[in-house]
């Protein structure tokens, strides 16, 4: 019988770990539901080749209802209201068209009510002599977000766009989605993106940093009318003074800063992955969509760079993958003292390890970019699907 006490690192290449993975593909199968949030008229059909602006589908909700306080504005009585009005429950409204009107004294004291917006006339009260108008319904147009193709239409809501793409997931990001050209703004991976590399033809771009932004580079960005700033790492305290406030566990995405950033490593000035930087390279120019919507909760979204290209898919590791992780499968550290360093597995041993807090668990050997070799608990790792 086994001792998990023994201090031997016994390996097997049959061993293998389950744990969750960051996606950074050179060339891969994108495929991306375009959903209304309520029904409405789909505008593709299957096999329309698309653009990311493409109208995938279109709805209308109810506009925001407007109060008129009718009764007052004339100077009647609330249960009087229905004699003065012109207009009843229904109509169509037009702004500055007259909605109740009181006429005293033969004519010499007149009072008149305007509709202030557009609208249909919802309700009229004879308990409070208010009116409430509906204003015009506001149309609400879903995107492609990606060039590719229609494989699936779902009627009334919406399509499935697909795409044979480089996608890169990033740990967490901010501001929703977006797209733009390629564009490298640094010229090494760990150098940072300061203000004076964005330039003014910038504008509607994604620029690549390296291992962290400054704040004056992000609110350059967002003056200039960049589209999407990816870096390695940024100060907390960058990041608070650029959004106003602190960011919370729930979903990101719906911030109005006037910029997405996708943060690829971690907080801290952390070097954006070799990898991940030279896929970005051989892109350079690639018109790509991004999101920097996340969430680490439950149901995990990650912050995403997809840029479509025609390159042959490179072998898939996706059964790899759902076997677990083997000897030679690609790893980001997720903890200290190594946190944000990408490594290679290159041992699983079968037995408990003792770590520092007295407990056991099952460990992993990695080999970390500097060929040195460490080992880590095996929850403290996360697949990069390459």
């Amino acid at each position: 019988m086994s001792n998990p006490i023994t201090d031997e690192k016994k390996t097997s290449e049959e061993t293998y770990a389950y744990t969750p993975g960051l996606k950074v593909k050179r060339s891969t199968k994108v495929r991306k539901l375009r959903r209304l949030p309520i029904l409405g008229d789909v505008r593709v059909k299957v096999g329309d080749n698309v653009d990311y602006d493409t109208c995938a589908a279109i709805t209308k909700i109810s506009g925001d209802p407007h109060i008129v306080k009718v009764a007052l504005l004339l100077g009647v009585d609330v249960e009087d209201l229905t004699r003065y009005m012109k207009k009843k429950e229904g109509d169509i409204i037009m702004k500055g068209e007259s909605l109740a009107s009181y006429s005293a004294f033969f004519g010499l004291i007149k009072k008149r009510v305007d509709s202030p917006i557009n609208g249909i006339l919802e309700s009229v009260s004879n308990l409070t002599g208010q009116i409430i108008i509906r204003g015009d319904p506001i149309p609400v147009e879903v995107d492609c977000y990606i060039s590719g193709k229609v494989v699936e239409v779902v009627p009334k809501e919406g399509a499935i766009i697909e795409t044979n793409a480089a996608f890169i997931q990033g740990i967490f990001g901010v501001g929703g989605e977006t797209q733009g050209t390629i564009r490298l703004a640094v010229k090494t991976s760990d150098e940072e993106l300061t203000a004076d590399m964005i330039m003014p033809e910038d504008k509607g771009k994604i620029l690549i940093g390296g291992s962290s932004v400054t704040l004056d580079a992000l609110r350059k960005g967002v003056k200039i009318g960049v589209s999407c700033i990816v870096s390695g790492g940024i100060r907390h305290d960058i990041l608070k003074n650029f959004i106003g406030r602190e960011i919370g566990v729930a979903i990101t995405g719906q911030e109005e800063i006037g910029i997405t950033l996708i943060i690829t490593e971690g907080f801290g000035k952390m070097r954006i992955s070799q990898r991940t930087f030279l896929l970005f390279r051989d892109f350079e120019g690639y018109e790509a969509s991004a999101n920097g919507a996340t969430q680490i909760r439950a149901g995990v979204l990650r912050p995403e760079i997809i840029i479509p290209n025609k390159e042959t898919l490179a072998p898939s590791l996706e059964t790899e993958l759902a076997s677990g992780i083997t000897p030679g499968t690609p790893v980001r550290i997720i903890s200290q003292p190594y946190f944000g360093a990408i490594a290679q597995v290159v041992g699983l041993p079968i037995e408990l390890q003792k770590m520092q807090t007295e407990s056991f668990v099952r460990v992993m050997d990695v080999k970390l970019e500097n060929d040195s070799v460490v080992t880590v608990p095996r929850a403290n790792v996360e697949i990069i699907e390459e």
